[in-house]
């Protein structure tokens, strides 16, 4: 990474330097390197420089798991971590999940099952099943319900979800 600085103005009005940081990456297989000021969550790179939209902007708090992406194989809350630790690494995000053109299995499983109504929280609750599954925690109903916990969906789509997780995890019907 290397620093640079561009100006800010704090709250209380003075004008201050924030540095800021190139960082390399590859996002969806593709190298991608940005300039970005250091407090620049890996969620509004992606969107805001990027323009890669489908990681979505929820509670920001972490809470929600709408903006649930994939760092090296790993999911991440995209909002509570910095573009900056993402130095090197490889980012998943919902547009990098398709491959050859064709979709992932679960994206396929989720609109077999209709897994998700407004679709707001379906990128995140996607790319946390992925890596749920890659895992090895899809054991039965319970396992999945809990170690996808942390992805909210408004709509109630859990029953639909888990359907969905479930087949692509082999074990068929409930």
């Amino acid at each position: 990474m290397n620093g640079t600085t561009g100006p800010a103005r704090p709250r209380d009005g003075n004008l201050t330097e924030i540095p800021k940081v190139v960082v390399t990456m590859l996002v969806n297989g593709v190298p991608r390197q940005l300039q970005v000021d250091v407090r620049v969550t890996l969620l509004d790179a992606l969107r805001d420089h990027l323009g890669l939209t489908g990681s979505k902007k929820g509670c920001d708090q972490g809470a929600c798991g709408a903006c649930t992406v994939l760092v090296d194989g790993k999911r991440v809350l995209s909002c509570l971590t910095l573009a900056a630790q993402c130095e090197g690494r490889q980012v998943t995000t919902i547009e990098g999940l398709a491959s050859d053109g064709r979709r992932h299995p679960v994206q396929d499983a989720f609109i077999r099952h209709d897994a998700f109504q407004c679709g707001y929280c379906t990128p995140g609750q996607i790319l946390s099943a992925v890596a749920l599954l890659a895992e090895g925690r899809a054991r039965s109903d319970d396992d999945i319900r809990e170690f996808m916990s942390g992805n909210i969906c408004r709509c109630g789509a859990y029953p639909n979800i888990v359907e969905a997780i479930r087949e692509v995890a082999g074990r068929g019907g409930a």
